[in-house]
């Protein structure tokens, strides 16, 4: 039983658990709408960029995997950047990752309200994320069933794509040819495309909530990711063929225009399903990642204290996680998705530069990975981030900004 204040977490998940709560994560809405805006950057070089964003996921995965073992707590790269860096570095990384992610919870719920009833995608919005702080406030472990059961479908649905876009007449090799891609297009649909791979930091900021950390965090990590890849590929090489880099670049729904184009035009509502489940999916894991962070960092006292509380039958941090459902819900009821889509793309992936800078700090005893594999990750995650569109970039800057500022005030304070 968890104490109500600074208790530990329930240790409940396996390597079954964690590898499902990751690809929920990573199958929502990046698979479904990112293809539209990396082909309107990278034209034919879409599959380049995927490239590209999956090495760098790869590098990210590795360092965090071997963090997450050696530092199994609740916060992920805060901790991570916290212990290796410095205090300001793992306040950094922590703040970046409660902003980043909550307006990416905002836009996995307007996802949901998109595909589910358009014309009311707000208020759907906000229903879905109270509906899910209230699951993950009864308990991680009801949240992986959940999600379990989310994962399948999803699947199921995207096999169903792939399946009638290369048994269609529709389908051609030409697409396929990057030709007339500039490096510039390639990094910035590696950056759109990033967003949809983010997901497997979710196993790592639930490393105080799986059992046997060391062994169960780095198998769970690559092998989601390996899996999130591979369907990524198979989708991307399907919307290609079927549609054409033009026209998969002007799509609002790339892959209900695939399956129209693929003449079968009876998946579109299956489809359509499947986008609001997979967006549900990510919001669901989401909340559970953004809520851990909140609790590590207010253990910290960086953010308040009274965010500690355990709940004593749920063994959940639910005043975290009350507070960030409803701030979601405001932002989901007011925000553009867009917009929240391009900030947390540029915080997530300054929270992930962060963690392969912690991972260069280890050593041979401490689980280092192959030392390439934290310096690739570290220079692709800056380059990525500079290569987001401009507004995205700015507001990403004064957030950052305005996260600092709060920090040198609480030092200030404390002397």
């Amino acid at each position: 039983m968890a104490d109500n204040h600074t208790g530990e977490l329930r240790r409940s998940l396996g390597v079954f658990d964690a590898v499902t709560i990751g690809l929920g994560s990573m199958l929502g809405a990046g698979i479904f709408a990112a293809l539209g805006p990396a082909a309107r950057a990278a034209g034919p070089g879409l599959l380049l960029g995927l490239a590209v964003a999956a090495v760098v996921a790869y590098c990210n995965a590795t360092s965090s995997a071997r963090l997450a073992a050696r530092y199994p707590a609740s916060g992920g790269t805060y901790v991570y950047g916290r212990e290796r860096l410095g205090e300001f570095w793992g306040y950094l990384a922590g703040w970046g990752f409660v902003v980043g992610k909550t307006a990416s919870c905002a836009a996995m719920a307007l996802t949901i309200g998109s595909y589910a009833w358009p014309s009311h995608a707000h208020p759907v919005a906000v229903a879905a994320v109270v509906a899910l702080t209230a699951v993950n406030y009864a308990g991680v472990q009801k949240s992986a069933w959940l999600t379990r059961l989310i994962v399948a479908l999803v699947l199921a649905v995207l096999a169903a794509v792939i399946v009638a876009a290369f048994t269609s007449g529709a389908a051609g090799a030409e697409a396929l040819r990057p030709v007339g891609t500039t490096v510039g297009g390639v990094v910035q649909a590696a950056g759109l495309l990033f967003f949809a791979f983010a997901g497997y930091a979710r196993i790592a900021t639930l490393g105080e909530e799986v059992r046997d950390p060391a062994r169960t965090i780095p198998r769970a990590i690559p092998v989601a990711l390996a899996i999130a890849l591979a369907v990524y590929a198979l989708v991307a090489v399907a919307a290609l063929a079927v549609l054409g880099p033009q026209r998969l670049g002007q799509a609002t729904a790339p892959l209900v225009d695939t399956v129209r184009a693929a003449g079968t035009g009876w998946l579109v509502p299956v489809v359509q399903v499947g986008a609001a489940v997979a967006a549900l999916g990510s919001l669901l894991a989401l909340i559970l990642g953004v809520s851990r962070t909140t609790l590590a960092m207010a253990r910290d006292h960086h953010l308040p204290h009274a965010l500690t509380a355990v709940h004593p039958r749920f063994g959940v941090p639910h005043r975290a996680e009350l507070l960030i459902g409803a701030v979601v819900a405001v932002l989901a009821a007011t925000v553009d998705l867009r917009g929240a889509i391009g900030f947390s793309s540029f915080a997530v992936l300054i929270y992930y530069a962060v963690a392969n800078a912690s991972a260069v700090t280890l050593r041979p005893g401490e689980g280092r990975p192959v030392p390439a594999i934290p310096v690739i990750g570290l220079i692709g995650c800056v380059v990525l981030a500079l290569a987001m569109p401009p507004a995205s970039v700015l507001s990403g800057l004064v957030v950052l900004a305005i996260g600092v500022a709060a920090y040198a005030i609480r030092r200030i304070r404390a002397k």
